[in-house]
C-alpha cells in the first residue's frame, strides 16, 4: 500500500477509522491535514465534475486520486450559517448562529473540529476568511493566523498588489514550510474565490493574469433562465436580493458571458494554487502522510430561475464539491464517485476520524470515512433538513425543505397562501416542473410534508449534550 508505512500491515479501512487509542505507535504518524474551503462554488464548477470549459486541472487530479462525492450540500446556504455548521457539525437549529456578528463560544470552540485538533496537538494553521465576524477572532487559537473578518477584499495590498488568492497560495506555502517536520498540522485555507466584491459594479475581479483565460468561451446559459421559471415563483422572489443581483450580473447576454467567465477565471486561480500547495508538499516529503479535503461554503445561482445568489433551495445553491484525498488510501479507491448524501455537517465527523481522533457527540453529521472503501455500501441517510432562515440584511425569503434521494420539497415560511414547491429529480434534474399541485403527486406530497414536520420537531428536541438520532423512520422512497 504505497504511501502509507505506519499503517501499512494493516487493511486500511478497519485501522483508519479505529480510535486513538487502539493506533499506538501510528498516533505519533498521524496524518497531516489541508482543508481547502472555497466561498460560493456550486458543484458543477470543476472539470472533474464534467464541466467542458472550466480549467481546474489540479483539482481534476485531486479527484482522480481520491474519493469525490457528487451529492454534497449544505444545509443553509450562507456563508455565516454554512461555517458555523461546518466547525460544530450541526444544523443551524441546533446552534444557532444565523447572524454575520456571530463567534463561536469558548465551549462551542472546545467541540469544533479546529479546537479538538488543537487539544490533540496539532499545530494548527487559518489563512483567508473565518466567516463568523464578532471580534474577537480565535487568532490565539492557532500557530498560524492569517484569516479576516467579513468578506475581505481581493487586492488586500492595494490595486498593485497581489490578488487575495495568489496571496492565500503563498501564505499556505509559507506555513507548510514553517511547520515541516512539526508533524502533525491541521491547516485550513478558506478563500475568497470566488465571491464577488459585492460594492464593486465589476463584481468577480480576478487575478489580472487570468484576464485571457476564456476569453474566446461562449458558455451556454442555463435551462431555467427563461423568464418563465421566475414567473413560476412567488412574489416575494421577484422582489428579493437574488433578483436585485440578477440585475447586476446576468441581466444581458453580454454580462452574462462576462460575469460567468470571471466567476471561472477565480476557480481557476484557487486551482493554481493546490498546484502550488502540493508540489510543496512533495518538495518537503510531506505528500505521503498529508490528507487533503476541498469544498465550498455553499453553491451559487449563475442565472437559474432568474436569480443570482444563493440562499433559497435550487440545486445551485445547496449543491458544493467535495473531494477527499488521502495519500493512504489503497489503489482501489483512487478515482471513486460516490454518489450518497454527503453534507457539510459531515466535514468535522470526516476530518477527525481522518486523523483517527474522536468525534464530540454534539456533532449531528456522519463520517464519510466509511464511504473512502469502493467496497463498503453502509446503511446510509437518505434526505437531510434544509433551512435558511437570514432575513436581516435586504430582503431574502425564508425557506426550509426537505432534500432526499429523488424528491425535493420546499416550503417558503414569508408567503400568504403557503407555496411550496416539489421537485421529482429523477425526471426533472433542472428543478423546471414544480409539482406541488400536481394531483398526481399528492400523495407525495403529503408524505414530503410530514418528513419536514418530523425534521422540524426532531431538531426542536435535539440536545447535543446528549448526541444526536436522525428522525426515524428513514423515508423508503423519496
Amino acid at each position: 500500500m504505497s504511501g502509507f508505512p505506519v499503517l501499512s500491515r494493516r487493511r486500511f479501512f478497519g485501522a483508519c477509522c479505529a480510535p486513538l487509542a487502539t493506533l499506538g505507535a501510528a498516533a505519533e504518524q498521524r496524518p497531516n491535514i489541508v482543508l481547502l474551503v472555497t466561498d460560493d462554488q456550486r458543484w458543477d464548477t470543476l472539470g472533474a465534475m464534467g464541466n467542458p470549459i472550466i480549467q481546474t486541472p489540479h483539482l481534476d487530479r485531486l479527484a482522480r486520486e481520491g474519493v469525490t462525492f457528487l451529492n454534497n450540500f449544505v444545509t443553509t446556504s450562507i456563508c455565516m450559517v454554512s461555517r458555523a455548521s461546518m466547525f460544530l457539525g450541526q444544523y443551524l437549529s441546533t446552534h444557532g448562529i444565523n447572524e454575520f456578528n456571530s463567534q463561536l463560544s469558548p465551549e462551542a470552540f472546545r467541540r469544533s473540529y479546529p479546537g479538538q485538533f488543537r487539544a490533540a496537538g496539532y499545530r494548527m494553521g487559518f489563512i483567508g476568511k473565518w466567516g463568523l465576524d464578532r471580534k474577537p477572532l480565535p487568532e490565539d487559537q492557532f500557530d498560524y493566523w492569517r484569516g479576516f473578518a467579513g468578506q475581505g477584499n481581493y487586492f488586500p495590498e492595494g490595486p498593485n498588489g497581489p490578488h487575495s488568492t495568489a496571496l492565500m497560495g503563498r501564505q499556505a506555502v509559507e506555513f507548510l514550510r514553517q511547520f515541516a517536520g512539526r508533524q502533525p498540522f491541521f491547516l485550513q485555507v478558506s478563500f475568497k474565490a470566488p465571491h464577488v466584491q459585492d460594492e464593486d459594479p465589476r463584481q468577480f475581479l480576478y487575478d489580472p493574469a487570468d484576464a485571457a483565460l476564456y476569453r474566446d468561451v461562449t458558455i451556454p446559459p442555463p435551462r431555467t433562465a427563461d423568464t418563465r421559471f421566475l414567473s413560476a415563483l412567488p412574489i416575494e422572489v421577484h422582489r428579493s436580493e437574488g433578483r436585485r443581483r440578477w440585475a447586476v450580473r446576468f441581466s444581458t447576454p453580454e454580462l452574462y458571458q462576462e460575469s460567468v467567465r470571471s466567476y471561472y477565471r477565480l476557480i481557476t486561480g484557487v486551482d493554481r494554487v493546490v498546484g502550488d500547495i502540493r508540489r510543496t508538499l512533495a518538495e518537503l516529503g510531506l505528500d505521503r502522510n498529508t490528507v487533503i479535503v476541498f469544498t465550498s461554503d455553499n453553491g451559487f445561482y449563475l442565472g437559474e430561475h432568474g436569480l443570482a445568489g444563493k440562499w433559497l433551495m435550487h440545486e445551485p445553491s445547496i449543491r458544493t464539491p467535495m473531494i477527499i484525498y488521502d495519500p493512504r488510501l489503497p489503489d482501489r479507491a483512487r478515482g471513486l464517485r460516490r454518489r450518497e448524501i454527503a453534507l457539510n455537517i459531515d466535514l468535522g465527523p470526516t476530518l477527525l476520524q481522518l486523523a483517527g481522533l474522536s468525534v464530540p457527540r454534539s456533532m449531528q453529521g456522519r463520517s464519510l470515512v466509511p464511504l473512502l472503501d469502493p467496497a463498503a455500501h453502509p446503511p446510509w441517510r437518505k434526505d437531510f433538513f434544509y433551512e435558511h432562515t437570514f432575513t436581516a440584511r435586504g430582503w431574502i425569503p425564508r425557506v426550509e425543505g426537505v432534500r432526499g434521494e429523488r424528491w425535493k420539497y420546499t416550503r417558503y415560511l414569508d408567503t400568504d397562501p403557503l407555496f411550496e414547491e416539489l421537485y421529482d429529480l429523477e425526471s426533472d434534474p433542472h428543478e423546471e416542473n414544480n409539482r406541488a399541485r400536481d394531483p398526481s403527486c399528492r400523495a407525495i406530497l403529503e408524505k414530503m410534508r410530514a418528513r419536514y414536520q418530523l425534521w422540524k420537531e426532531t431538531l426542536a428536541a435535539s440536545k447535543p449534550e446528549l448526541g444526536w438520532v436522525r428522525p426515524e423512520p428513514e423515508p423508503a422512497q423519496l
